[in-house]
């Protein structure tokens, strides 16, 4: 049983008030090294290379290597993004993998900080990591910025209560996240193997089809996206911080999208940002993909997991009835990949809306369409509800952690 109480007795530091029984402490004193990363020798192995991408959960395009060719990071190491003129100083749990020449591994004195307690501490912290930064061209974390950040420091004891508790939402989080993977990968066999590979049919009679270059079971239809989904493109997307004080409605961007069925993250703007920009609320179930962007090879493709808005950059896809909305989803999965490497803008890669309402795809006669959606339409029911407790959870944790970092919440027993 956890038991909290509240901290009545606090003292005034540099980083604000502190229970009377703790300290400050700053990195320097609790650090023994900071690792960078290297670019890995050319050797095939099982070791995934661990690129910013790999760790925020983009793995499609991995690389893997040998175990001795490279940096080794083992999991839950703390790394931190060390060069980058966006991302520096952000903060990664790790996994087993080779670590990426724009990344570090921090190293501890484990006699005096708690592995967990630092990570989340530099969590909180992250904001002003990022500020600690140097160079023009080539931005990156300044070390004696960075090692001078004074952090709380309660005793072991309590340290390892807290990290306890915040990393029993994380690891609840990690759980839904895997079960989401698990899920996806089956809907997409399903997939491949009924409407790719075309396995359940293929005793019956097949008839070649001109559009598509290729044969199709004998019955089923032939048409183009656009005769049997509605395509449009998001919003504009709010520049100004005024458009995001006391947000409360969620805005989608494209960084915010995942390489999974859906994403983990998301914008709030406030009603003068709907009504300056006249942005449109698109409804849960919504299928939408990349259209425009630096990101755009990684093709993706999510369905929307609430009521959101959503920008400019993502066009969204709506069947003209229920029953296609799984099927198109993981057509569109498949067809981007092929989209992407034959369309690009003049300075930013670009999917033209009209090149997608125009690729044509088979489509099955009801009862296999019926029955198919049968079979996957509840994986993606417990997707989407294991997202929306994903980002209850997160939301709990993100507000527990400055009360618990900073001692105005104590945990007295675990």
């Amino acid at each position: 049983m956890i038991k909290f109480r509240w901290e009545p007795e606090f003292k005034t530091t540099e980083i604000g008030e502190i229970p009377k029984d703790w300290e400050t402490i700053r990195l320097a004193e609790v650090m023994t090294n900071i690792e960078k990363g290297k670019v890995p020798k050319k050797s095939p192995g099982v070791y995934p290379y661990l690129s910013v991408d790999y760790l925020r959960g983009n793995s499609n395009n991995a690389e893997f290597y040998g175990k001795g060719v490279g940096v080794f990071v083992t999991q839950n190491d703390i790394l931190m993004i060390w060069d980058g003129v966006i991302n520096a100083g952000e903060i990664f749990r790790g996994v087993k993998g080779l670590l990426s020449s724009t990344m570090c591994r921090l190293i501890y004195d484990k006699t005096k900080i708690h592995r967990d307690y630092l990570y989340h501490t530099l969590k909180l912290f992250e904001p002003i990591i990022r500020e600690a930064r140097r160079g023009t061209d080539d931005r990156h974390v300044d070390k004696s910025m960075f090692l001078s950040i004074k952090i709380p420091y309660p005793f072991l004891s309590e340290q390892s209560r807290i990290a306890t508790v915040l990393s029993w939402f994380d690891d609840l989080i990690e759980n839904k996240k895997r079960q989401n993977e698990i899920l996806e990968k089956t809907a997409m066999a399903i997939f491949k193997s009924w409407f790719v590979d075309f396995e359940p049919f293929k005793e019956g009679e097949f008839v070649y089809n001109e559009e598509l270059d290729r044969e199709v079971p004998k019955g089923w239809e032939v048409k183009a996206i656009g005769e049997v989904a509605e395509l449009e493109s998001g919003g504009n997307a709010p520049q100004s911080e005024i458009y995001f004080e006391n947000g409360k409605y969620p805005f989608i961007r494209v960084k915010h999208m995942s390489t999974g069925s859906t994403v983990y993250s998301y914008d709030l703007i406030n009603d003068k940002a709907i009504e300056r920009y006249r942005l449109k609320l698109y409804p849960e179930g919504v299928i939408f993909f990349q259209k425009s962007g630096e990101s755009l090879k990684k093709a993706r493709v999510n369905i929307l997991p609430f009521d959101a808005y959503i920008v400019n950059h993502i066009a969204i896809l709506q069947p003209k009835t229920q029953i296609l909305r799984e099927f198109l989803f993981h057509y569109m999965k498949i067809l981007l990949f092929h989209i992407v490497r034959g369309e690009s803008g003049t300075a930013l890669p670009y999917i033209n809306i009209s090149t997608v309402k125009s690729k044509f795809i088979p489509i099955p006669p009801q009862p296999i369409l019926e029955k198919f959606h049968s079979l996957v339409e509840p994986l993606f029911q417990k997707i989407i509800l294991n997202q929306k407790q994903i980002m209850v959870l997160r939301k709990i944790r993100d507000a527990l952690l400055p009360q618990l970092i900073f001692g105005k919440l104590r945990v007295a027993e675990l």
